[in-house]
């Protein structure tokens, strides 16, 4: 190795040399890919999650019940007339009008059907000051919102008429479409700004127009190649719409960091006067193999969502899965492409002030060392004890409310606070008519709907539902008596009281169903329905946790131990992980259930964190939080195979790679706190909860405890037992002559 010259295999050195000597072949290549991906996509269509497939439990049986009946449940709509004077009643001759006028005004809209009088119904608040007319839309219920605005505007009307009492609509339809209005291009409006923000952060880091639109361009074709992908794969596993969100955000976080992370290297290796090639080939060889090992483990981290048997849980982790593989792929292959293709114009459009090429024109080699993270390291490695006790402890504090943590389905004012009028009608409802607004809903199906025995049960249970105190009733029966099934609709009490109404469901299915329609032979009556939903969805979800978090932290394992050969390093990489996502849990307790400092966000203490979301992150920042420890652990273990002391090697891997990890960071904490801004609580905590996982973990975890934990281990870090040495070996050889050489009167390496 005189010469300079070696040999470094792995697949990533390997896809960056026949990428560098065939660029137009394999720039083609993924151009023909991403092409082919989106047309197939497109021809394919896409095949949306159905309802029953989105949850376990009882609530799954009653939607293949009504699925298999073909039975279409239209979107139901209900007009809440309330006296504003206490003194006004339900029975006065003003107010009956008004009622009649409601009935008559929705029902000439001709987008209704079924218009149900309060009298008729005996929707009638306790105290007398409340009504509910009741009736459907026509049509799809998925498609309802769009057709509910003229009905709208006749109760607005009428609501003119009759000032002296308060007259207001609510329901599946008038909710969707206020939503839509209200958030649906606010949604999108931070979806289409994340790429201009990540866009104006490189062009910071760079300093150069070109360079910072080429991770860009990696992300957004991989973006556009998985879209295509979901539509084909959507045919095998269903996909909808948080996917897509959730795959769009993944995508843009790690297609950028992984572009970033290869052409940080290959610049600075330019800048420490290697030809562009030579750049490009230690690139590959050492960022490109971080980048491999890194996507790999997110995508075993994307696999764990498949375990959870939710639809929307599975089709979120194979869309994740599938975008990190294409931008893996993508960066180890046609990136080498278009630098060696580019060469030295990847510094085109050149920012001034901020292109990094001034130690150059000062003869100085510049070595991408971090002067803040040199000061921080030098205290670090000086007092490394002293470090992890203080950055620990402090995480700890950090993820203690975590211990706490109660997790439930907001309901509407949780949600959306006081920001939309319809809440303030929710909450009107639920007050007058507990548990009216969204109702349990029992699906019964028996042989013969109006059999004796089946009508005197249903009998039994609307008396007994109110009797044990369950609801305080209206109870409404709507038979479908073609397909031998029977709607029963039950007002729990608690109403938007998650907790109180949850229990009133649990006297429904666990005393009122068994003692009443449980008696009679060949009768199903699963219970759905809001509350029913979010028991169902947490009783699946809990047993989940366990099978993926151990999935999901064994594999992790595996890889560091195959990619680094050191046990050390893969149960340090878990354990700093498991306090990053700790300390994620519990910032997002302190904020939105306790509501500790909430306001700086934006956000409010809603008392609860949305019942997906832990998990979610856990899977999320798990796999992404990967991409940094793997990015500066080879960067240590690379120095260390220089030559260099385990001190100095955790000195210059961590001070080396804290640019692009800084950068990095940054990016994904202005995407996902992009989301932050969203008037949705549930957004407002995804986004809250990601951006500072990630800002801790680029922080504190890499930039103190990675390395006090390394300082104190000193050489046990590379610790493999004998035993294990039978274990498929990952890693890439490199010598000190060619990790680090002279580059002298223009001499070359290979790598």
């Amino acid at each position: 190795m005189g010469n300079g010259e070696t040999r470094v295999r792995g697949i990533a050195a390997r896809a960056g040399g026949w990428s560098a000597r065939h660029r137009w072949a394999a720039v083609g290549i993924w151009v023909l890919f991403v092409v082919l991906a989106m047309g197939l996509g497109s021809a394919a269509g896409s095949v949306e999650v159905r309802e029953s497939d989105q949850l376990g439990g009882e609530t799954h049986t009653a939607a293949k019940i009504i699925e298999d009946a073909g039975i279409d449940e239209p979107a139901s709509e209900t007009v809440l007339i309330q006296a504003k004077d206490a003194g006004v009643k339900a029975t006065d001759a003003a107010f009956r009008a008004a009622v009649t006028d409601v009935m008559k005004a929705v029902d000439a809209t001709g987008r209704v059907t079924d218009v149900q009088s309060p009298y008729d119904t005996d929707t009638l608040s306790k105290d007398g000051r409340s009504a509910l007319v009741q009736f459907d839309m026509r049509g799809d219920a998925e498609t309802a919102g769009d057709r509910v605005e003229p009905v709208l505007k006749a109760v607005a009307d009428v609501q003119k008429d009759h000032p002296e009492l308060r007259i207001e609509e609510i329901g599946g339809a008038s909710m969707m479409k206020t939503f839509d209005d209200a958030f649906g291009d606010d949604f999108k409006k931070a979806e289409y700004s994340a790429v201009p923000v990540a866009l104006g952060i490189l062009l910071i880091a760079f300093g150069a127009v070109v360079a910072a639109l080429l991770p860009v361009a990696l992300a957004v074709t991989a973006i556009m190649a998985t879209m295509g992908l979901m539509g084909i794969v959507s045919h095998i596993q269903p996909m909808d719409d948080t996917a897509s969100s959730v795959m769009l955000l993944v995508g843009l976080a790690v297609g950028v960091d992984y572009c970033l992370f290869y052409l940080r290297r290959e610049r600075e290796e330019r800048a420490a006067g290697r030809s562009p090639e030579v750049a490009l080939q230690v690139a590959a060889a050492t960022s490109g193999r971080a980048i491999i090992v890194s996507g790999v483990t997110v995508c075993v981290a994307m696999a764990g969502m498949l375990f959870t048997g939710l639809a929307t849980f599975e089709a979120m982790g194979l869309a994740s899965l599938m975008v990190v593989a294409v931008a893996m792929v993508g960066s180890v292959t046609v990136l080498p492409a278009l630098l060696s293709l580019l060469g030295e114009r990847v510094e085109k459009g050149r920012i001034p002030f901020l292109h990094p090429d001034k130690r150059r024109r000062n003869g100085k080699a510049g070595n991408g060392e971090s002067r803040f993270w040199t000061a921080v390291l030098k205290v670090v490695l000086a007092r490394p004890a002293i470090s992890l006790v203080v950055a620990a402890g402090a995480l700890l504090a950090i993820a203690a409310p975590a211990l706490g943590m109660k997790t439930q389905n907001l309901t509407l004012d949780q949600e959306f606070g006081d920001s939309l009028p319809i809440v303030g009608t929710y909450n009107r409802v639920n007050d007058a008519f507990p548990g009216g607004s969204e109702p349990a809903e029992v699906i019964v199906k028996a042989r013969d709907i109006n059999a004796a025995d089946v009508q005197s049960a249903l009998a039994d249970f609307r008396e007994r539902a109110i009797s044990s105190g369950a609801s305080r009733g209206p109870v409404d029966i709507k038979l479908h008596d073609a397909e031998n099934i029977a709607f029963v609709y039950v007002p729990l009490v608690g109403g938007s009281d998650l907790d109180k109404a949850g229990e009133s469901l649990d006297k429904l299915r666990d005393e009122v169903r068994p003692a009443t329609l449980g008696k009679v032979e060949g009768v199903e009556a699963p219970i759905t329905g809001q509350v029913a939903g979010s028991k169902d969805f947490n009783d699946q979800l809990a047993g989940a946790v366990a099978p993926v978090f151990a999935f999901v932290v064994v594999f992790a394992f595996l890889l560091m131990l195959l990619s680094f050969r050191s046990l050390t390093i893969a149960i340090t990489s878990i354990v700093l992980n498991l306090l990053s996502v700790g300390a994620a849990y519990g910032i997002l307790v302190a904020v939105f259930q306790h509501g500790w400092g909430a306001s700086l966000v934006g956000a409010e203490g809603v008392g609860a964190i949305i019942t997906w979301l832990p998990l979610f992150l856990f899977v999320i920042l798990f796999g992404l939080s990967m991409d940094y420890h793997v990015f500066v652990v080879s960067r240590i273990r690379e120095a260390r195979l220089r030559g260099r002391t385990t001190k100095d090697a955790i000195q210059h891997g961590v001070v080396t790679t804290a640019g692009v990890v800084t950068s990095a960071a940054v990016i994904m904490v202005a995407v996902f706190g992009i989301f932050g801004t969203l008037s949705m609580q549930s957004m407002k905590q995804m986004g809250v909860g990601l951006a500072a996982a990630v800002l801790i973990d680029a922080t504190i975890i890499r930039g103190v405890l990675l390395p006090a934990v390394m300082a104190l281990l000193g050489e046990r870090n590379w610790y493999f037992p004998k035993w294990l040495n039978r274990l498929p070996d990952l890693t890439h050889d490199e010598s000190p002559e060619a990790a680090e050489p002279r580059v002298e009167g223009g001499e070359r390496i290979s790598v």
